[in-house]
């Protein structure tokens, strides 16, 4: 058993909004994470949220500003929200806010200086997931969710791992990294030149060529984003969503922006949507 600190504790609703710290074997450093679980009488085996941030966040922003805990604590649900990245003073960084420590992009790099440490793809499905499901004690059904960058890393993670997660949802996601300026910067650092190497983290080729269990998807997207053309055209991954027959339900909402505002007014309904499909097996 990894030994966890616990940095913060708080009651919140009918539930208890958790923080935490950890020495990380697989990135090399410490790493905090923040955890929600509802009422343990009421919900005594709850299925997991997992909530993955955006560049330049982490675990604190999802908690402090998504008012997720309300609906959560009604609704039963456990949710577990990692950093977005390695950080410390000896982990590899960039003066840039969207490359390094913050922009982590939840894959698994190999091109130096970054493969010692941004291992964030692995620190999530095995790394955390252990400590999720054999010290919490968190084995029922799972789902993932993630804003921006967390939203690139919420479809890629969910396709890749079809058996394991019973719904996807995104707000506002990088849906093709391969293709536009966030993505091009991160990967070309994190991965090479090789652009082949980068489909398996890029959501609209995995679906391009997708032939596993159909997780059904929903996407939130402002209109007034101002990101929503330049990175995040997320009509693109709609488009072969609709080709490929895929479950993907892509809602653009009129006036919303790329805040925490937007992620506040639909989180709700984002978990209602994730736990529609309990049903869903293994």
């Amino acid at each position: 058993m990894q030994e966890l600190e616990r940095l913060e504790e708080h009651v919140s609703f009918d539930g208890v909004q958790y923080k935490y710290r950890h020495d990380s074997t697989t990135l090399g450093c410490p790493m905090t994470f923040s955890l929600f679980l509802p009422d343990k009488e009421k919900f005594p085996d709850p299925p997991l949220f997992w909530w993955l941030s955006g560049l330049t966040c982490t675990d604190d922003n999802f908690t402090h500003k998504a008012g997720a805990q309300k609906a959560a604590a009604r609704l039963g649900v456990a949710m577990i929200m990692p950093d977005t990245s390695p950080r410390g003073k000896d982990i590899s960084d960039s003066k840039d806010y969207d490359l390094g420590q913050g922009a982590g992009f939840y894959l698994n790099a190999t091109q130096q200086p970054w493969a010692k440490n941004y291992k964030m793809y692995d620190y999530i499905t095995e790394e955390l997931s252990v400590i999720a499901h054999k010290q919490f004690k968190l084995t029922g059904k799972e789902f993932i969710s993630g804003h921006s960058m967390g939203g690139h890393g919420a479809l890629v993670i969910g396709l890749r791992n079809p058996e394991r997660f019973q719904a996807i949802s995104a707000f506002a996601p990088i849906v093709n990294p391969s293709q536009v300026p966030w993505g091009i910067k991160a990967f070309e650092e994190y991965l090479g030149d090789d652009k082949k190497d980068w489909l398996e983290w890029d959501a609209l080729e995995l679906m391009k060529n997708y032939n596993g269990k159909k997780v059904p998807i929903l996407i939130d997207q402002g209109n007034a984003d101002p990101f929503y053309e330049k990175q995040l055209q997320p009509s693109k991954i709609g488009a072969v969503a609709n080709e490929k027959d895929y479950p993907l339900t892509l809602r653009m909402q009129k006036g919303h922006d790329h805040s925490y505002y937007t992620i506040a007014t639909f989180i709700g309904e984002h978990l209602e949507f994730h736990l529609s499909h309990l049903a869903n097996t293994h």
